[in-house]
């Protein structure tokens, strides 16, 4: 591999733009193609963020000796296999979150990294915001003292969009839980660690998709209230609770600018701006672990996004969220 990693991007939907301006922020990498099922999307993507190569097909993009590491921003339904076929075909993957729909995927996933010998990471952004990493570095070092309470939620308005839209179609593995309710469920692993217990409750749209959960993750020593839902907007704050003090995070806290550290009567800020969207941050994790000859990230390696969608697994159980391609 080249001095400069070679990227692909693979289904340029909105997400994917964010990722292709964050990474023309960063050295040592550069967007080289873009592949979709219509040559004509994947042309006018290719334009708009300077790839020289634009693909029709997804497989085309796997033959491309240029692109080093591909990355994967399908909907969810769509992971396991293009992941799976990029690997197989040598290419290092970075895979829009969740890496899987469920356990067995992502199982399944990480076999193949395994299998052929490439980089694999789930592309859980906010693992990497300049802010999250302080506030674990602050809470592992006894600054709040012990935790007791969590409190992270995620939600926006998606009632108004169509029922074939991916959020509101089960058939796409839609609902709450696994497009935003992964980031609440994420904080309080980060942070806590599993839990001894969950308890979880949902509502469901006309559609069949999931629409709003509330979760409780029981610890010994502490408790994490969580909230998903597509039926209103939330200002999507987080807070942590220790004996010693608290940390409040700027809304939107997935992606938060900075926080708040209260010990006592004093208040501390804490700025630390992302780069661009904050995308930047996990494409130069990828660049340094392709370039120390890692094939998972220390910051979030394969076990991490096992415990993760073991948690997912056990919050859609309780609540009853089963795809029809699951049954």
């Amino acid at each position: 591999m080249s001095s400069t990693v070679g990227w692909g991007i693979l289904g340029p939907g909105r997400i994917a733009q964010s990722f292709a301006n964050d990474l023309n922020l960063v050295d040592g990498g550069q967007l080289v193609a873009a592949a979709s099922r219509s040559l004509t999307r994947a042309q006018t993507f290719a334009k708009a963020y300077g790839a020289a190569q634009a693909f029709g097909s997804y497989e085309e993009l796997f033959l491309c000796d240029a692109v080093d590491v591909i990355y994967i921003a399908t909907p969810h339904t769509g992971h396991m296999e293009w992941a799976i076929k990029a690997m197989q075909a040598g290419k290092h993957v970075l895979c829009e979150k969740p890496l899987g729909i469920n356990l067995a995927e992502v199982q399944q996933i990480i076999a193949a990294a395994k299998a052929n010998q490439v980089f694999l990471m789930e592309a859980l952004w906010s693992r990497f915001n300049p802010s999250i990493q302080k506030v674990k570095q602050l809470i592992d070092s006894g600054e709040l003292g012990t935790v007791s309470y969590l409190n992270a939620d995620f939600a926006f308005y998606a009632l108004d969009r169509d029922d074939e839209h991916r959020v509101l179609n089960p058939d796409l593995a839609g609902g709450s839980i696994l497009d935003i309710g992964i980031y609440p469920i994420f904080l309080a692993y980060l942070l806590l660690g599993k839990p001894q217990d969950i308890k979880s409750a949902s509502n469901f749209h006309i559609t069949g998709a999931e629409i709003q959960t509330s979760m409780i993750f029981d610890y010994a020593d502490a408790q994490a209230v969580l909230y998903s839902g597509l039926t209103s907007n939330s200002k999507m704050k987080a807070e942590i609770q220790g004996d010693q003090g608290a940390i409040y995070l700027d809304p939107r806290w997935h992606e938060t600018q900075g926080f708040s550290l209260h010990i006592g009567d004093t208040e501390k800020r804490f700025d630390l701006p992302t780069i661009g969207r904050g995308y930047a941050h996990e494409i130069e994790e990828v660049h340094a672990c392709l370039n120390a000859g890692r094939l998972q990230s220390e910051l979030w390696s394969h076990q991490n996004s096992i415990d993760l969608i073991s948690l997912l697994d056990a919050v859609r159980h309780q609540s009853g969220v089963v795809f029809p391609f699951e049954q």
